[in-house]
This record gives C-alpha cells, structure tokens and sequence, in this order.
C-alpha cells in the first residue's frame, strides 16, 4: 500500500470539510486524537462526525450514524487511518466495512503502533479502495502531541512567555502585573483549555500564588455547548517541597501532579493531589525524565508558563517544541527581568534557532509563535 500523491479538487475539499470537523474535539479528546470523518455518495455528503470524548464514538462511527444504510456505496474522507484495534470502542475499520462504503481516503497513516497501516489493511483485503496522504500536513498539525508522545515516547511541549517589546518580562522589583493586554491574557486561556496539562515551577506558584486553571468567562469564544470543559491537569515541578496545601493552586479540586525528588510527608495532601518521584540531576527534578512520564501517563500537549529559570533550562535541554510570545508594545529597560535564563552563549553558532510559524495581532499585542528548527 502506496501514498496517492495525486487527488481531485472534491476529494481536497471533503477532506479540507473532516479536518475543520476534527478541530471541533480539541477541547476534549484527549488522550486520543483529534479526527474529523466525512462519507459522500453521488457527490454529496450524507454524514459527517467528529470524536468528541475518549470511551465515546469514533469519527468513522458518528459519521456512519448520520447516514444510516445510505452509507452502503459511498467514499469516506477521515483525517487519520482508521483504528484496528479493541479499546474501549470497537475498530472503525471494521464498521466501515460492515457499513459497505466502497472507498476510503485517510489523510495519514496512524503512528499508534497499534494501528500502524492494520486499519488500511483490513479495508483493503476487504476489497475496499483505499488511498491515503491527502493533506497530510494538515491533518498531521491537528494531533502534533499524540504523533509526538507515539512516535518519541514525550510530549509535545509549548513554552508561552509574555514580554514587552525589548524581551522583559517584570520590573526589577518583581511587578509584572500586567505586560500584555486582556485580549492577550483571554488568549492564553484558550491554549490552556487544548492542553493536557499546564506545567510549571515552584516559583511561579509561589510568587504568584497561581491557581493555573482554566477560567470559561474568560474564554474569547464559547466551547461547544454539549461537551464539558475539561481542566487540564496542573503540574508542578517542586525539588526542594516548597508547596503547602494552603495556596491558591490547591483551592480547586482538579488535579495536581507534583513531581519531586523525594516526596513530601509533612502535610496532608488534598485528594486530588499526586506526587511523584523521579529522578535527580545535579540536585533538581530531572525534566525528561517528567516528561516521559507525563507520556506514560499519555499526556499528549504540555503548556509550559513558567519564569525564566525553569523554561531557561527547558530550552538549553532543547525540551521545548514551540514557543508562543505575546509582545506588548512597552519598554521596560535594562535593569527588568529577561525572557530566559541559560549559561551564556561563547559563539552565533551556538544561538538556539527557531522558525517563525505565525504572527497575529491579539488585541494591542502580537502573539509570535515559533517551532524548535529541525536539526
């Protein structure tokens, strides 16, 4: 089974239509992917479907719902291979099959190895059509923290920083309330609400007495309606067990993961708090080693907002996958606190080299965001 380089103008917009319906899970699919399905017949669509929650209906299974037996002959256009496998719903390969669709165009192959070109296969042998690699890039970029965590076994970390336009990020004496604008800080919130977890150090939530939650009334737009907000999970990096029950972090019942060079006995935890034990380099947490458990635990999108010690030495670890910047348009001079904190750089080759991915206007601020450069 080959990647098709080549498909129509229909086949493009179809699969264009299930990845603006795969976006629609963002907020609540995780650990699983994000897919979008479309079924047409006679060039028109009889059903469409998004995955909505883990343990729920597939992409593949909503979509066959909405079109019933009029499934039988038609073209399924998903936006990832569909699955093969036993979980907590049945394989989509075999629903498609047992619904009689006579072809099937994924955008990518599945990296699951679970999956991994069986679900193609099973259609395949089946005497089903099938073709895949249609925008792939696309259908890729709406799941860069599942591909990331099933093919390298880590998350995929995004490191946000809010500076003013000569890179500070507080006065000398601390005050950082506020660099960048509402519609900024608005912003932030809905990356938030995507992610797995928001990540941190002790000092953040210490000096900032950080609830790091997900605030709805401050979302730009609404989430959809009939599916619940879910809290990212709040981690916190705390080597020396600085944290006590009594701050703000602790003052919502959704859960915290302290990770810890040795745990904490001195007080008593609320429930929904976790600590865990890892490693330790040169007296800290060990960081990849955090992240790899927060793979195993199958977190699929780290949001790091953290100072700039912790996401300095994040980015010397070369950890960080992408960096989102709101730059307000202030002058804070040279005595403010900078962006990042890591050993001083001896040569320009040693400079850590990023690719401008995107820049915007968010209220009277910019949000640059930036990818880690291929090596």
């Amino acid at each position: 089974m080959t990647k098709q380089s080549s498909f129509s103008e229909d086949d493009k917009r179809y699969m264009a239509r299930a990845i603006e319906l795969a976006k629609k899970g963002r907020f609540t699919t995780t650990p699983n992917p994000n897919v979008g399905c479309v079924l047409v017949k006679n060039n028109k669509i009889i059903g469409e479907g998004f995955h909505q929650l883990a343990g729920q209906g597939h992409a593949e299974v909503n979509a066959l719902a909405m079109a019933g037996e009029n499934a039988k002959g038609a073209t399924a256009y998903v936006t990832l291979e569909p699955c093969s496998h036993y979980g907590r719903t049945p394989p989509c390969a075999e629903g498609l099959k047992a619904a009689g669709v006579k072809k099937v165009i994924a955008a990518m192959v599945d990296s699951n190895p679970q999956v991994a070109g069986k679900g193609l296969k099973i259609l395949a042998d089946a005497g089903i059509e099938v073709a895949y690699g249609l925008l792939e890039a696309q259908a890729r970029a709406l799941n860069l923290g599942f591909f990331k965590r099933m093919e390298q076994g880590l998350p995929f970390v995004t490191c946000k920083m809010a500076a003013s336009i000569d890179g500070k990020t507080a006065l000398k004496n601390g005050q950082s309330k506020w660099i960048t604008g509402p519609a900024a800080r608005q912003d932030v919130q809905l990356y938030r609400a995507q992610s797995c977890a928001i990540f941190t150090g002790a000092d953040t939530v210490l000096m900032d007495d950080a609830k790091l939650n997900v605030r709805p009334e401050e979302l730009p737009y609404s989430l959809p309606t009939d599916l619940p907000l879910r809290q990212p999970v709040r981690v916190v990096i705390d080597s020396q067990n600085r944290l006590t029950p009594d701050l703000a972090l602790f003052s919502i019942q959704s859960e915290v993961i302290i990770f810890t060079t040795k745990v904490d006995k001195s007080h008593q935890w609320p429930h929904f708090v976790k600590q865990i034990e890892v490693p330790e380099n040169n007296n800290k947490v060990d960081l990849l080693a955090v992240l790899h458990t927060l793979a195993q635990l199958q977190f699929n999108n780290v949001w790091l907002e953290a100072g700039a010690t912790l996401a300095g030495k994040m980015t010397e670890l070369d950890l960080i996958d992408e960096f989102v910047f709101y730059i307000a348009p202030k002058l804070m001079g040279s005595d403010a606190k900078s962006l990042l904190n890591f050993p001083e750089l001896m040569s320009m080759q040693n400079t850590i080299n990023l690719t401008f991915n995107e820049c915007v206007p968010i209220g009277d601020d910019l949000r640059i965001t930036a990818l880690k450069k291929a090596h």
